[in-house]
């Protein structure tokens, strides 16, 4: 009876180790399929909202001028993605969506271009973690017409919306967008130019500028600045 009890013993130790082996597994497999299922939420859920700001000023006489350049571009991304432009917050029209597999905010500042960083500080504040998710569009009217610019950084220049925006981030470390607006008729006070409307045989040129910073803005979305940057910094007759 001993010897049996011995075997039976025996058995009964190997079938918990066994058991024990096979909890172990258990676990192991149950960390990694946990570890694969954080890694994938974390890759498709941890995306970083993007910010697109036009500058402009509001009300209808200044819809058609040089100097609202911005505000159009954002209003042909929206167009193009179906993003209305409907929720008026942060001192700015805004509208949010899903572009390139990342959630996006467009924003137009309605307080006025002089004023566009009290708007900007509201934005950023708001939707954004970082600057390097934020890009500012606006005019440019030492650019000659259609001609892009792409800075990931830089000094406001002699642009006061940019000035004002520089002044409330308290930094310069934020991507631009900068459309020219300069055309050949260019003369007399700048204030007085940049209020201006394009002229009808302007207006081919600054289609293809909407419809190549539409196309930069979707590079940025991406988080590829840098080709932004090489593909439309460069002149259209190079």
């Amino acid at each position: 009876m001993k010897d049996d009890d011995a075997i039976t013993a025996l058995m009964l130790l190997e079938e918990n180790s066994a058991a024990g082996q096979l909890d172990i597994a258990g676990v192991r497999a149950d960390r990694e399929n946990r570890g694969r299922e954080y890694q994938w939420h974390a890759h498709y859920t941890n995306k970083t909202m993007k910010l697109i700001v036009g500058l402009g000023n509001p009300g209808p006489e200044y819809v058609s001028t040089r100097h609202n350049i911005g505000w159009n571009v954002v209003d042909a991304f929206a167009a193009k993605f179906r993003i209305p432009i409907d929720k008026h917050e942060k001192n700015a029209m805004t509208g949010q969506g899903r572009v390139a597999g990342g959630s996006v905010v467009v924003a137009k500042p309605l307080t006025f271009m002089n004023l566009s960083g009290d708007s900007l500080k509201l934005l950023v504040n708001a939707y954004t973690e970082s600057l390097d998710e934020l890009i500012v569009v606006y005019d440019d009217v030492d650019l000659p017409l259609g001609k892009l610019r792409i800075r990931p950084s830089g000094s406001a220049g002699t642009h006061n919306g940019m000035r004002s925006i520089v002044t409330a981030l308290e930094s310069e470390k934020f991507a631009r967008l900068r459309v020219g607006i300069r055309g050949n008729d260019a003369g007399g006070r700048l204030r007085d130019y940049v209020l201006d409307e394009f002229l009808p045989e302007e207006q081919d040129a600054v289609e293809r500028a909407l419809e190549r910073a539409v196309d930069a803005l979707v590079l940025f979305v991406r988080g590829d600045l840098k080709r932004a940057m090489n593909e439309f910094n460069s002149d259209l007759d190079e």
